[in-house]
């Protein structure tokens, strides 16, 4: 048997071939200066992250779109979206290292960049398709029609980002959809899809919440009437617990879906209550855990994209973009209407204390014991 040849340092992480990549539009990167050669490592970092981040979220939802999840897989889950978060902390936190740029600084080499733009990194764009952004959620960069129009070379010519990207987009489920599918096999009382009486198993417990919900409400609204200083502030709050009661009656019976949706909708909202309202149970503790970290993977995200709204405002104003765009105006939208997971942000404004919960049944259901068998994994 031959020996295997000495791993060295150098060798496995190909430092020589990664510290020649930092030249931009130059020969070598000694005809560059620091400001420019920091710029391009920075974002030559990030798009590692990106890698980094893109394997964990296909990992994630791989594991949750399979038909049964096993119990001890939502570990891997969890761990997974904990180290995307630690990813997105990462990359935001490259802002401040590229707020040690003025804007003079900047603009000495800005001009090389156009018409290129962060719009094109096909890093971000693979991760938001895994996530499962839709192509009419999107903002619009400017000129263009489509996201895709960017990942083209100037003369329309394809690129391999434009390719990676368009690969991406063939894969048969998103983590939106993996992630739903699993939360709408979740047992609600003791129920699960397709056994006799599930519809009203749930529609019954959806009733309940809302009446929970509503009591909740009766008794802030009142105690906060009681301290009102005028009649006007009076009924200000008797519109504002009626409108809460509707909002919370039209996310719960899903009357802001089609019809032939609102079923699913309204299992997919009922088991998200379900598994935050009785997480203590053994067998929704895990489920719990995965929602809380899809949350603060998303949290993370939204955050990165927040601040970096907040480095190219005060690296360079206002000023339009390199590549077209609408510069902090378009980065400051993606930060605010970006949000996959709205029903995951949403059940937490109809969440209740444990005290006003409606009363759990087949409590023995969700136990650890030899019979029992949670089907959303």
């Amino acid at each position: 048997m031959t020996p295997r040849k000495p791993t060295l340092y150098w060798e496995y992480i190909k430092v020589e071939e990664l510290l020649s990549l930092q030249s931009g539009l130059a020969e070598s990167d000694a005809d560059l200066s620091n400001d420019e050669v920091m710029f391009i490592v920075v974002h030559q970092v990030d798009e590692l992250w990106f890698k980094l981040v893109l394997r964990e979220l296909v990992g994630v939802r791989d594991l949750l779109a399979r038909p049964h999840v096993p119990e001890q897989d939502l570990g891997k889950v969890v761990r997974s979206l904990r180290r995307v978060v630690v990813l997105f902390e990462q990359l935001s936190s490259h802002f401040a290292l590229m707020e040690t740029l003025t804007t003079r600084d900047y603009l000495a080499f800005r001009d090389k960049l156009s018409p290129a733009s962060g719009f094109q990194s096909a890093g971000l764009r693979e991760i938001e398709l895994v996530l499962g952004l839709e192509e009419a959620e999107r903002i619009p960069l400017g000129f263009e029609g489509s996201y895709r129009a960017a990942l083209r070379h100037p003369n329309g010519d394809r690129s391999p980002a434009l390719d990676r990207v368009e690969a991406r987009e063939q894969d048969s489920v998103t983590l939106r959809e993996a992630l739903d599918a699993w939360l709408w096999r979740t047992p609600i009382q003791g129920s699960v899809p397709g056994q006799s009486g599930d519809t009203e198993t749930v529609d019954a417990f959806l009733k309940q919440y809302l009446g929970a919900i509503e009591r909740e409400s009766r008794t802030f609204t009142d105690l906060s009437q009681r301290d009102a200083m005028t009649p006007e502030d009076v009924a200000r709050l008797e519109g504002r617990h009626e409108r809460g009661l509707a909002s919370a009656r039209a996310f719960l019976f899903a009357e802001d879906v089609s019809d032939e949706q609102s079923e699913r909708a309204k299992r997919l909202r009922a088991a998200l209550l379900f598994i935050e309202s009785y997480r203590e149970l053994p067998l929704l503790s895990w489920p719990r855990e995965v929602i809380d970290a899809i949350v603060a993977m998303e949290q993370a995200m939204l955050i990165f994209r927040s601040r970096h709204a907040r480095m190219v405002e005060r690296v360079i104003g206002r000023r339009t973009g390199t590549g077209g765009s609408a510069g902090v105006d378009y980065l400051d939208q993606t930060a605010l209407k970006y949000r996959v997971f709205k029903n995951l942000w949403a059940v937490r404004t109809l969440l209740l204390r444990e005290e006003a919960l409606p009363e759990l049944g087949a409590a023995h259901f969700y136990d650890f014991h030899p019979d029992a068998k949670l089907t959303t994994q």
